[in-house]
């Protein structure tokens, strides 16, 4: 029979302790009884299990609760994953009880060398861990192509001819960005096996630009109307629709990126100033004034929407544990309105495009545009010179209705 109060789980072995702040904690991330119980009905069992093996908390390693998830898909139908375990390990790491989790280490000589360009990139470069992840994504088949017949990372095969060779095979087929993006890391990557003595010549030389044109294209912006049925399709009679209406304001009015979006803080929102913090992209923290429109939306959403969390971020998720809503569950948002709305699909930095060119057809300026985008160079605004159609109408020239064609 299924126990639905938390407190009456039975728990035997190390973690009998912890019993009590367990329950706060699943109370404190949004549980409902039932599903508490269900969470200490996991913890329970891998209680027991340390028990009957003789492990201490101490011995709780990633390995270590690796083996555990093992025995639990062969008994139970549901959680048996990393994340079922998530809310209670963080808890008894935040506590001291069990050891932080460990970084990954590198599984083979190849996960090696893109760890130490990775290191190389944050110490030398200055780059952000996202960002090195991000190179050595696109560099790793590359380094895939150099393993010999030794099973390790061969550098003395690293040629121009080579490099050229691997761009021809392996980008035909992905797109512009993606080739643009390979050829940036691969050139890092060249860069970096020169400066650590790897290779004997710099050949990032070697890898050509790929074709694209500055400010080719125009920003995919959605007109007023469509952005207004984005919005219309939140249900602001609901707490999730309220949340949904409130972010999709601030994507739209004040062209918020939605990492921005995801980790804007209750710390953040000024309401005596009227102003948002918003932490960007390289560090950057800017200010932003809060429209009264969208002030009202996180105000219906803080008062009668957002539920009770220990989160401090503004936006966090609808169902329990009620955590930080990230990149992926912001665009998730927009996308879902976008598909009720009958617009098809739509993410989430559309809107900033339509943030930027409604404010420029409305009499801002490109340099009003880029501060309202906190863009770290106005050349980045240029291209919304192309959608400031009322300013293009003025200078455009009549098409010829008579007259000789040449």
């Amino acid at each position: 029979m299924r126990v639905s109060n938390p407190q009456k789980v039975r728990i035997s072995g190390p973690l009998v302790p912890f019993v009590a702040g367990l329950v706060a904690e699943f109370e404190s991330l949004g549980y409902a009884r039932s599903s508490a119980a269900i969470q200490m009905g996991v913890v329970a069992h891998l209680s027991r299990w340390l028990a009957t093996r003789g492990l201490s908390l101490n011995e709780l390693s990633d390995e270590v609760i690796g083996q555990f998830l093992i025995v639990r898909r062969e008994r139970y139908s549901s959680h048996y994953s990393l994340p079922a375990l998530a809310p209670a390990l963080g808890y008894l790491r935040r506590v001291g009880a069990v050891p932080a989790a460990s970084q990954v280490a590198p599984s083979g000589p190849v996960d090696e060398a893109l760890s130490r360009f990775c290191g190389y990139l944050l110490r030398q470069r200055c780059l952000s861990a996202e960002v090195g992840k991000a190179y050595a994504r696109y560099v790793k088949p590359f380094v895939a192509g150099l393993l010999g017949s030794a099973g390790q990372v061969d550098f003395n095969r690293v040629s121009a001819a080579q490099v050229t060779g691997f761009l021809a095979e392996y980008l035909p087929g992905r797109s512009n960005k993606q080739a643009q993006m390979t050829a940036c890391a691969l050139r890092s990557f060249l860069r970096f096996a020169y400066a650590e003595g790897l290779v004997g010549a710099d050949f990032s030389p070697a890898v050509p630009a790929v074709a694209s044109w500055r400010l080719s294209g125009v920003p995919k912006a959605l007109p007023a109307e469509q952005v207004q049925m984005l919005l219309g399709a939140c249900d602001t009679a609901t707490a999730l629709g309220r949340r949904d209406y409130a972010v999709i304001a601030c994507l739209s009015r004040l062209g918020m990126r939605a990492g921005e979006v995801g980790a804007l803080l209750c710390a953040d929102v000024d309401w005596l100033a009227g102003v948002l913090t918003v932490r960007g992209k390289g560090g950057r923290v800017d200010q932003l004034p809060i429209p009264v429109d969208v002030g009202q939306a996180l105000v219906a959403y803080l008062r009668f929407g957002r539920p009770t969390t220990s989160a401090g971020t503004v936006f966090v998720c609808a169902s329990a544990p009620f955590s930080s809503l990230g990149y992926s569950g912001v665009s998730c948002i927009v996308a879902r309105a976008a598909a009720r709305a009958g617009l098809g699909t739509v993410h989430a930095h559309r809107l900033r495009h339509s943030a930027a060119t409604a404010t420029l057809n409305a009499g801002a300026s490109l340099e009003e545009v880029s501060l309202l985008l906190r863009h770290a160079s106005p050349a980045t605004t240029m291209i919304y010179a192309k959608t400031d159609l009322s300013r293009l109408t003025g200078i455009a020239r009549p098409w010829p209705t008579s007259g000789d064609r040449s």
